[in-house]
């Protein structure tokens, strides 16, 4: 089954290759395959079993199980959204026009790529995959072929690539530690392997992989390639890069987690989580207070979350803390529901520029209140899934007498959040231009029907989670609090 995974995209961007009229067809069919085979692959690790394929090559946990149904639920998502969005959206530019014989392959080779991050069993093969996200999503990136895209995806591909030299100098720190241990080289291998690694080698492996992987993950200070990017891809590409691709990154640095707190060597390990984290919320809460672009604002929106998943680690994740995997697991959903919206609204208004787009809800009501509700949860307001992780994470913080650092994030939850919400309302009840048409363009349906799927999880799971998701994602937040 994991290897029929990695196996099905791969199969589709061949097929998409040479078949230009069909390829939106075999990519959502696939996609929805893909994701049907990698929810019976969680739910068989709910029951306990930790799977594996290819002589162990590829392996599953809870963890990585979490993070593979989330990658599949995007990429089916983006894909529906792709059908009717390219051709609607680059129609309304002048000399632009959707290149789906390139689009569709490349975007079956980034899931492939994606969904082979949680798969992967040896560290260093995952450090690849990693890397093979960043060169098929670059090409998404330029997809438009301007100078600001070409520029985003050149300042993209430089910057994560230092910071993928810097983390292989990590894995391969590590590789040294956990194969001189007499364990494989593998999330189990360095769990077993950890009380009797030199802390020396394992401090020095983490803090490369925090700079190195940080980067990828648009962790403060390396993060100014995130908001160009972002701002410059499709937003189906967006919802995946926001969503799922920059979450791989620090899906190393959370598994790393344990193994530093197993070590009786290491130093404070919670101390690096909070500091890196609290001032990524920290850079990002102000930024989003002088943001230009709604799709920047989104961009650095995900920035603040990678922030605070890494400062929930520090908070609470010893103590088997729900809070940090549920902010994982809603922000992936809860983003591409953004900036699928953001791309609706760039059809109806032809900008991106929040001063341009005014009265949204007056002009297009359906992306007016999709818009404000997408910025009512990602800022983490009730009813919505990141209100209860953020709640649970702040809860926890408190709780185990972190007064400062949880009294920091709070406040700066609480900026974000006004900032957010400000940028929101200019756009969706600012009084339009009297001079402005109403809206004539005509929103795709497959684009709609994708948002309205983004929003389900979104909204059902502020209140409501089905117990074997339940139990998955407790199983997940274990292994996170250093149990193997």
């Amino acid at each position: 089954m994991l290897t029929w995974i990695l196996l099905v995209p791969a199969i589709a961007a061949a097929v998409t290759l040479s078949s230009r009229r069909a390829a939106p067809s075999i990519t959502l069919a696939t996609s929805l395959i893909v994701f049907i085979l990698s929810w019976a692959a969680a739910a068989q690790v709910e029951q306990g079993t930790v799977l594996q394929s290819f002589y162990g090559g590829l392996t599953l946990d809870a963890f990585s199980a979490v993070y593979l149904v989330l990658v599949a639920f995007v990429g089916v998502t983006a894909a529906l959204y792709s059908i009717g969005y390219l051709p609607a959206h680059y129609s309304e530019q002048e000399g632009a026009s959707p290149r789906y014989r390139a689009y569709w392959p490349l975007y079956n080779l980034f899931m492939m790529s994606m969904l082979a991050v949680p798969l992967l069993a040896n560290l260093a093969v995952v450090w690849i995959a990693i890397e093979l996200t960043t060169v098929f999503s670059a090409f998404l990136v330029a997809y438009e072929d301007r100078t600001t895209a070409l520029e985003a995806a050149w300042k993209y591909v430089a910057l994560t690539s230092m910071g993928a030299m810097i983390a292989l100098f990590g894995v391969l720190v590590l590789y040294y530690a956990v194969h001189d241990a007499g364990q494989p080289v593998t999330w189990p291998g360095l769990i077993a392997a950890a009380p009797y690694l030199k802390p020396a080698l394992l401090s020095v492996s983490f803090v490369l992989w925090l700079v190195g992987f940080g980067t990828k993950a648009g962790l403060v200070p390396m993060h100014t390639w995130l908001p160009d990017a972002h701002s410059q891809a499709p937003a189906s590409i967006c919802g995946l890069l926001s969503g799922v691709e920059v979450s791989g990154a620090l899906y190393m640095l959370l598994r790393i987690h344990p193994a530093l707190l197993r070590n009786p060597g290491v130093l404070h390990p919670q101390a690096w989580y909070l500091v890196a984290g609290l001032l990524s919320v920290a850079a990002a809460a102000f930024l989003l207070l002088q943001v230009h672009d709604f799709k920047r604002l989104f961009a650095y929106s995900t920035i603040e979350h990678m922030g605070v998943i890494l400062t929930a680690c520090g908070l609470g994740a010893n103590a088997h803390e729900l809070g940090t995997v549920y902010q994982f697991f809603a922000h992936a959903f809860t983003k591409s529901f953004c900036f699928y919206v953001a791309g609706l609204a760039t059809i109806v208004y032809g900008t991106q520029e929040i001063a341009a787009v005014r009265g949204l809800l007056h002009r297009s009501p359906v992306v007016g209140w999709a818009l404000l509700l997408g910025g009512l949860a990602i800022a983490g307001a009730p009813p919505f899934a990141l209100f209860i992780s953020e709640f649970q994470i702040v809860a926890t913080g408190f709780a185990a007498g972190e007064y400062v650092a949880t009294g920091l994030l709070t406040a700066l939850l609480v900026l974000a959040f006004v900032a957010i919400l400000y940028q929101i309302g200019r756009i969706v009840f600012g009084e339009p231009a009297p001079t402005e048409a109403e809206a004539h363009a005509k929103l795709p349906a497959t684009s709609l029907a994708a948002v309205g799927i983004a929003f389900v999880p979104m909204f059902v799971f502020g209140f409501y989670v089905p117990p074997p998701l339940l139990s998955l994602l407790r199983q997940a937040a274990t292994l996170l609090g250093g149990t193997a």
